[in-house]
């Protein structure tokens, strides 16, 4: 089939029934109706209808059926596909600011990922490389969503925990004619339950067999739960409350109860060399950082777009101070921009064909948006200062003291809901519940900060840098 509309992924969703657990309740009814979860599908929603109205710029043919399928599956093969898919994945950010991090391409870039390595699997005991492979080409055919969970609990994070018997994390209890019994927890899977299925997988450092494996299961299967955290869709208008009314991307804690994966959708199980490899050799961190900064770029548009419209409503553009500060988002992004254009102008072809973006320059651009992405948020509030909390909601604008707001509260060339109505979108993004989230998101985005700087230090290629100073060197001898 072609790729779906937003009404088939909104009743695709709908039909499931996960287990979805929020405020102490089970969700019943159509998921897609309940307050925490309307605003995100009905946007997710609209990403699968751009993907019908820009199908030269978001599809490809497939290469088995010749159907029109998301070119966010695409394997690429030249650096033409490289810039093909960035300019998808950010013609899809454009839609929502970069506010999701989680929308559809992420996840399918991680699929793609995991298929264009299983040359790393190859040979390796308890893996099935072909599993993965029809998996793959069964969500590209029929426009999978998916969300994903690789991270355990944080019982217990010393260097020695895995000493200790486990309690909690999900692990492999039984292995039968059926399939693999997974029994645990794990974190933390963004859009959790409205998603068709759901990837798990190991991260390196796994230290149990029981908990080296690799599967996909759909959302609805039996014994699986999403448990939410505190709702951030906050309920009112798109004036009150312009991104986390539509883009609030659930996070959820997911429990197997004694889930049966079965055989046809395991790809590794009890393989702790072949779960670490898949992450590390395969080609997961190059595509899936690609995509990343892709959005993150977006995002730093979007956050520049509301701080030069700031200083012009407010009429504070003379002040120097004010100057530098939007200069720091303007610096930020044309790094991140060179940074992912360098990636794909250094991209190489490896040894199965694949074109794979340079990894060193992404890694570079993520962890660099980790340390400059609360900065960014920092700098609209020192912008709006006061004007951050004089922002009253729509409603008081038509009530018998909206002249007199209208008046107190207006801007440069604007009347005072015109202002309140930037000044909120700026909140939102980076002082209400939902803003919060995205700071502490895009802070951990991809690891932690320092030890993404510690494989920085550790992959870097500085054999031009060594060699410049031994030629100098060279010369003192002489």
């Amino acid at each position: 089939m072609p790729v779906i509309t937003g009404d088939e992924y909104k009743n695709r969703i709908d039909a499931l029934k996960a287990e979805v657990w929020i405020g102490g309740n089970k969700l019943n009814g159509n998921i897609s109706e309940h307050p925490a979860f309307a605003g995100i599908i009905k946007s997710q929603a609209e990403l699968y209808d751009l993907q019908n109205t820009f199908q030269k710029q978001m599809t490809f043919a497939s290469e088995t059926t010749g159907n029109k399928v998301g070119l966010s599956y695409l394997i690429p093969r030249t650096k033409g596909d490289l810039e093909r898919r960035r300019r998808m994945i950010q013609l899809w950010a454009r839609h929502s600011g970069g506010v999701m991090g989680r929308s559809p391409d992420y996840m399918n870039t991680v699929l793609a990922a995991f298929a264009a390595s299983v040359d790393v699997l190859d040979g390796e005991e308890h893996c099935y490389p072909e599993r993965l492979l029809n998996l793959y080409e069964f969500a590209r055919e029929n426009d999978l969503s998916f969300t994903h969970t690789f991270v355990n609990p944080q019982n217990n994070r010393s260097k020695l925990a895995f000493l200790q018997e486990d309690v909690t994390n999900a692990k492999i209890i039984e292995r039968n004619d059926e399939g693999i019994i997974i029994k645990g927890a794990k974190l933390l899977a963004t859009q959790g339950g409205i998603t068709d299925e759901i990837i798990v997988f190991s991260a390196p450092g796994v230290q149990d067999n029981s908990q080296a494996y690799g599967f996909s299961i759909p959302s609805n299967t039996k014994g699986l739960k999403f448990i939410c955290r505190e709702s951030f869709a906050n309920q009112g208008s798109s004036f009150d409350y312009p991104l986390s009314s539509r883009f609030e991307e659930m996070d959820t804690i997911v429990l197997f109860d004694e889930v049966t994966v079965p055989w046809d959708r395991v790809f590794l199980h009890d393989n702790i060399r072949a779960a670490t490899n898949l992450y590390v050799k395969g080609k997961f961190v190059a595509f899936t950082l690609h995509q990343i900064v892709s959005r993150q770029i977006i995002k730093t548009k979007f956050l520049l777009g509301i701080s030069k419209r700031m200083v012009e409503t407010i009429n504070i553009g003379e002040y120097q101070h004010v100057q530098s500060k939007v200069v720091e988002l303007i610096k930020g992004l044309e790094t991140m921009e060179a940074l992912v254009i360098k990636a794909e102008y250094e991209a190489n072809v490896d040894h199965t064909g694949i074109m794979v973006p340079n990894r060193q320059p992404l890694y570079v651009a993520v962890n660099q948006f980790q340390e400059l992405y609360p900065r960014f948020t920092e700098i609209l509030q020192q912008l709006g200062a006061s004007g951050m909390m004089t922002i009253p909601k729509q409603e008081a604008f038509y009530s018998e003291i909206g002249e007199q707001l209208q008046h107190f509260l207006q801007g440069w060339e604007v009347n005072g809901e015109e202002r309140v109505e930037l000044f909120r979108l700026a909140w939102d993004l980076t002082m209400s519940n939902f803003g919060s989230r995205q700071t502490l998101y895009e802070r951990f985005f991809f690891g932690d900060p320092i030890r993404l700087s510690q494989t920085i230090f550790q992959i870097y290629d500085d054999t031009s840098s060594a060699s410049l100073v031994d030629r100098f060197l060279s010369k003192k001898a002489d």
